[in-house]
């Protein structure tokens, strides 16, 4: 790996996007969330939790790389499975960069080959080739996972700018990526004000802070079945200035009654506890006490339906 060594304080600030792509559970979000150096991206070990294009924002002294987070390529059995596609496709078309991710503890696979022949069609973008998760793998497993990563590019005419191996867990290599994200960002001036973290709306980083509790310790058919919309989000009147309380009432949509069922738990045991790991984490985001109100409500096939997929914002 080469070594960028000091900044040099006259050169010219960089700017600008870079996306990371890769199947389900590649470990996109975590890798966000460590170069960003806070939590912007909701994680879990469910596949296809993420389902929108998150933007989280670095501020070094010499550039802002604002990085995408996208939903994870795949062979979509739903009209949501593709609008995510489609929403990768159209977000990697844009940026500056693109930062694919094989996990480490896992073979380049189909779903690996299929990424790579997507992403042989965008010419002019330069590519990283990241290998994720390498605190999982030993160093022979993690040599043969890097030679992997370079004969899938190879097959598909794909030429990897960079192969770099990193853990987003223990912070292995994580500024390295960093800089060689940066290094190819254009020159310009920032495009966010300092000391903002992400462009995402309020109300979105407590939808999904919402479902990614919800996720946690539910059956494997459930999670693509989820979706969380936030009804109401203001602070309460006649509390204390120095006493506030932010009252949020928001409806998890399931598609079917059995699903609710699990949702909710026996005698709502499963819901509270989601609402309380829930409220743990947006009290951290927001920096506020926090009243959260939860409801379950059926919304049939909605993962197949357009109508229900844009209300619920797909």
């Amino acid at each position: 790996m080469r070594d960028n060594g000091p900044v040099d304080d006259a050169a010219e600030f960089r700017s600008g996007f870079a996306c990371f792509v890769g199947r389900p559970n590649a470990g996109k979000s975590t890798l966000t969330n460590a170069l960003v150096g806070q939590k912007v991206v909701i994680t879990s070990s469910r596949p296809q939790t993420t389902r929108h294009a998150v933007r989280g924002i670095v501020h070094r002294a010499d550039a802002q790389l604002v990085l995408v987070d996208t939903p994870g390529l795949h062979r979509p059995r739903t009209l949501l499975g593709q609008r995510l596609n489609d929403l990768v496709r159209s977000t990697w078309s844009q940026v500056d960069v693109v930062g694919a991710c094989f996990p480490a503890d896992e073979r380049v696979g189909p779903g690996d080959r299929f990424l790579v022949r997507e992403l042989a069609k965008i010419r002019r973008t330069p590519k990283i080739a990241i290998a994720t998760k390498t605190d999982l793998v030993g160093s022979d497993r993690l040599a043969e996972h890097l030679l992997a990563i370079a004969e899938a590019g190879a097959a598909e005419g794909v030429e990897w700018a960079e192969v770099v191996p990193v853990s987003a867990v223990d912070g292995t290599q994580v500024d390295l990526l960093a800089d060689l994200l940066v290094d190819r960002l254009p020159p310009g001036p920032a495009l966010y004000p300092d000391g903002d973290l992400t462009d995402e709306p309020e109300t979105t980083l407590v939808a999904e802070l919402i479902r990614e509790a919800a996720l946690e310790g539910v059956r494997d058919e459930l999670p693509h079945s989820i979706a969380v919309v936030v009804d109401e989000m203001t602070l309460r009147e006649d509390r204390p200035e120095d006493r506030p309380l932010l009252d949020i009432y928001a409806h998890l949509f399931v598609e079917r009654d059995s699903q609710k069922a699990i949702v909710i738990g026996r005698k709502g045991a499963r819901l509270k506890q989601v609402g309380s790991d829930a409220r743990i984490q947006i009290e951290a985001l927001l920096g506020t006490p926090v009243f959260l109100d939860l409801r379950v409500k059926l919304a049939k096939d909605w993962q197949r339906d357009p109508k229900q997929l844009r209300r619920l914002g797909f």
